[in-house]
C-alpha cells in the first residue's frame, strides 16, 4: 500500500539552496551579514598586536614587520573596504529599527537619520585621526 492510500502525504520540502540569491534584499542582507565577518576578523588583527605588544618590543616591531608586508596592505585594504559597506548598510537600516522620531512635531525621513549617522561616523573618525595624528612623535 502507497502513502497516498493510507492518508500519509509527503512533506514539502523547500529547496534552500541559494534562496538568497534570488531576491536583492536578501543579497544585500547577506553581504551586510558577511562583512561582519571582516569587523570580527580585524578585531583579531588588533587583538594579535595587543598580545605582542604585552610580549615587548621585539614581538611587537615584528607585528608592526608584518602589517606593511604587501599582501597585508592589501587586506587592509580589502578590510577597509568591507567594514565601510557593512558600516554604511547598518545606517541605512537604522530608520526602519528606529522607533519614528518626530522633531517639532513632524517626522524625521529616513534619508536623514541615515545621512545623519553617516555625517557622525565621519566626523568622529576625522577627530580620532586628528587625535592620534597630533600625537605621533
Amino acid at each position: 500500500m502507497n502513502d497516498m492510500q493510507n492518508g500519509a502525504r509527503r512533506p514539502y520540502l523547500r529547496p534552500m539552496a541559494g534562496w538568497w540569491r534570488k531576491n536583492p534584499w536578501f543579497l544585500r542582507y547577506m553581504l551586510r551579514e558577511g562583512t561582519a565577518l571582516a569587523v570580527a576578523a580585524y578585531a583579531f588583527v588588533l587583538l594579535a598586536g595587543l598580545v605582542c605588544l604585552a610580549r615587548g618590543e621585539a614581538a611587537y616591531n615584528g607585528w608592526l614587520q608584518v602589517l606593511t608586508s604587501p599582501l597585508s596592505i592589501a587586506l587592509h585594504l580589502l578590510a577597509l573596504a568591507l567594514v565601510i559597506y557593512h558600516s554604511w548598510s547598518w545606517f541605512d537600516i537604522m530608520p526602519k529599527t528606529l522607533p519614528p522620531l518626530h522633531v517639532g512635531g513632524k517626522r524625521v525621513a529616513g534619508k536623514v537619520i541615515t545621512r545623519t549617522g553617516i555625517a557622525a561616523a565621519i566626523a568622529s573618525t576625522v577627530v580620532l585621526f586628528l587625535i592620534a595624528w597630533s600625537m605621533k612623535s
